[in-house]
C-alpha cells in the first residue's frame, strides 16, 4: 500500500474489516433540483434551503466583506465564489489549476488559501469577481504528505493565520514538523508552532467570549468501531499538547504506542463527537436570527464515518458550553443525510452569516445549504 494509506492496519483476516473502506462520492455535483432537502430535518422553528449548487466537492466556507460566500475542494483544482449579482445567486470558479484547495480564511479584503503544501493570497478578492488575478504564495513550507494533509485554515483574534498539519497516517511516529498546529503572521512571516499531538484537525474557531481556540480532532482508525471517539477541544496555552499518537479521546492509550505513557500528561478533550464520525468544520455562533440558547454555541458538521459496519455522523451537531467553557450537551442539529445506511449527503462545513443564517456545505453533492428561523417564506405572502 501507498504511504499513509487509510487501509494500513485493517486487521488480517477478519471479514468485517475487509469490508470497510473510504466511501468515494460520486463523480459530478448534483442539480439544485436534485438535491435532498425534503430529507433533511431541523429543530421546531428551523428552515433548510438550497443556497447555492454545482461546485464539485463543496468544502470549507468563508464570506467576504460584501458578502460573497467562497468555497474550497479538495478533490478538484478549484476555489468558488458565490456571489449576489444583478438580484441574482451566481456560482463562480475563482481560482483553478489548485492543489487540494481546501482551506480558506478571509480578512479585510484578502482571500488565503491553504493548499497541501502551501498558503495563497488574493488582494480585494471581491473586486475583481469576473477577473481575479492568479494567487500570490506567502507560505510554501509545509510537508507534502498526501495523508491527511489537506488544510483548514483561520485567522484568529492575534490577527495571526493558523495552520495546521495533520498526522502523515493512520497512527503513526511522525517527525517534529507533522501533528501541530502553526500560525504566522498575514504575509507568512514569523512562523510557530502552538500545538502538538493533534491527529488532524479540518475545523477550528475562537470562542467569542473567552478567545481561546477550540478544534475538532479525528480519532485514529482499525482500533475498534467503537473507539476512539473524535475530539473537541481547547486551548488554553501555547505548547500543549493533546495526547496523539500515544494517547485518544484522553483516556485510552494506543494499543501500540502508548507503551509507556500516561494519557495524564495530555490535554484532555472537552468533548467527544462519536467514534469515527469525521467531525470536520466548527464555528462558535454568535449571531441575533437564532433563539438565545444557541447564542456562542459550536456548530459541528460530522462527515460520516467510513471506518464502521454502521454509520454514523453525517449531520451537524451544536456544543452548548458552560460559563467555564467546557461542554455542557451536544445536540443534533441538521440531521437525513444518511438513508438506508448509505449517504445522501455529507456536510463538511458550517459557516454563521453576518444576517444570522447558517450555511452548510456538502462535499458530496457539491452544494451548499442555508438554514434560517422564523416563518418559512411563502411565494405570493407577506
Amino acid at each position: 500500500m501507498p504511504p499513509g494509506s487509510p487501509l494500513i492496519g485493517r486487521p488480517a483476516d477478519n471479514a468485517a474489516a475487509a469490508r470497510l473502506a473510504p466511501v468515494a462520492p460520486p463523480p459530478i455535483p448534483s442539480a439544485a433540483d436534485k438535491l435532498p432537502t425534503a430529507k433533511l430535518k431541523v429543530p421546531a422553528g428551523f428552515n433548510i434551503e438550497v443556497y447555492a449548487a454545482g461546485m464539485a466537492n463543496a468544502r470549507s466556507m468563508r464570506e467576504g466583506d460584501k458578502g460573497t460566500v467562497f468555497v474550497g475542494s479538495r478533490l478538484v483544482d478549484k476555489v468558488y465564489a458565490v456571489a449576489n449579482q444583478d438580484g441574482k445567486r451566481q456560482v463562480k470558479v475563482l481560482a483553478s489549476g489548485l492543489y487540494r484547495p481546501n482551506g480558506l480564511a478571509f480578512k479585510d479584503g484578502t482571500l488565503y488559501i491553504g493548499e497541501l503544501s502551501k498558503i495563497s493570497k488574493i488582494d480585494k478578492v471581491e473586486d475583481n469577481l469576473d477577473n481575479p488575478p492568479k494567487p500570490t504564495m506567502i507560505y510554501d513550507k509545509l510537508p507534502k504528505d498526501e495523508a491527511h494533509g489537506w488544510k483548514f485554515i483561520g485567522i484568529g483574534p492575534d490577527n495571526k493565520l493558523y495552520v495546521p498539519i495533520g498526522q502523515p497516517g493512520n497512527s503513526v511516529l511522525h517527525s517534529e514538523d507533522h501533528g501541530q498546529i502553526r500560525r504566522m503572521n498575514l504575509d507568512g512571516s514569523g512562523a510557530e508552532v502552538v500545538l502538538r499531538g493533534m491527529r488532524n484537525t479540518v475545523g477550528f474557531d475562537w470562542n467569542p467570549e473567552t478567545k481561546q481556540m477550540y478544534f475538532t480532532d479525528n480519532g485514529r482508525d482499525w482500533m475498534s468501531e467503537t473507539v476512539p471517539e473524535d475530539e473537541l477541544n481547547r486551548v488554553t496555552k501555547v505548547g500543549e499538547n493533546f495526547g496523539a499518537p500515544f494517547c485518544h479521546q484522553g483516556n485510552i492509550l494506543d494499543p501500540e504506542l502508548g507503551w509507556g505513557k500516561s494519557c495524564a500528561d495530555y490535554t484532555a478533550p472537552v468533548g467527544l463527537l462519536g467514534a469515527h464520525t469525521a467531525a470536520l468544520g466548527m464555528r462558535f455562533y454568535n449571531g441575533k436570527m437564532f433563539p438565545a440558547a444557541y447564542k456562542n454555541a459550536i456548530f459541528i458538521a460530522r462527515h460520516g464515518s467510513w471506518n464502521k459496519s454502521q454509520k454514523l455522523g453525517g449531520d451537524v451537531v451544536v456544543a452548548k458550553l458552560n460559563k467555564d467553557g467546557t461542554v455542557k450537551s451536544i445536540e443534533p442539529f441538521l440531521t437525513g443525510f444518511i438513508e438506508d445506511n448509505k449517504y445522501i449527503g455529507r456536510p463538511v462545513d458550517v459557516l454563521p452569516m453576518k444576517d444570522g443564517s447558517l450555511l452548510v456545505s456538502d462535499d458530496w453533492n457539491g452544494a451548499v445549504y442555508r438554514i434560517t428561523y422564523g416563518k418559512p417564506k411563502v411565494a405570493g405572502k407577506k
